[in-house]
C-alpha cells in the first residue's frame, strides 16, 4: 500500500473522529502541542502527520494508533464510550 493512499486514510479518520466527538483543528491542536495551523496543512495534505502524531491522535481518541491508520469507520468504531468532546472534556457517547 503506498504511503498516499495511508495519507488519506489517516485524514479521513481524523476528519471523522472530529465530526464524532465535535472536536475542531484548534482541539486537535492543543492535544499535540501544535498550532491550528499545522493541523490544517496536516489534514489539507500540505504537510504529512508524523508518527508521534499518530501516537498522540489515537491516545487522545482513547484508541489504537492501528485503528486511527484502518480508516474512519474503524477509528469511529474504537471511539471508548467516554470520549473527549471539545477542549478535551469527557462525556459519555
Amino acid at each position: 500500500m503506498d504511503s498516499s493512499h495511508t495519507s488519506e486514510r489517516l485524514r479521513a479518520s481524523v476528519t471523522a473522529l472530529m465530526r464524532a466527538t465535535g472536536q475542531t483543528q484548534s482541539d486537535i491542536a492543543l492535544a499535540l502541542g501544535v498550532d491550528q495551523t499545522q493541523v490544517s496543512r496536516r489534514q489539507t495534505g500540505r504537510a504529512a502527520w508524523t508518527l508521534d502524531d499518530c501516537d498522540r491522535l489515537a491516545a487522545h481518541f482513547g484508541i489504537g494508533v492501528l485503528d486511527l491508520l484502518a480508516g474512519p469507520e474503524r477509528a469511529r468504531a474504537r471511539l471508548p464510550r467516554t470520549r473527549p468532546r471539545g477542549r478535551g472534556q469527557g462525556v459519555p457517547a
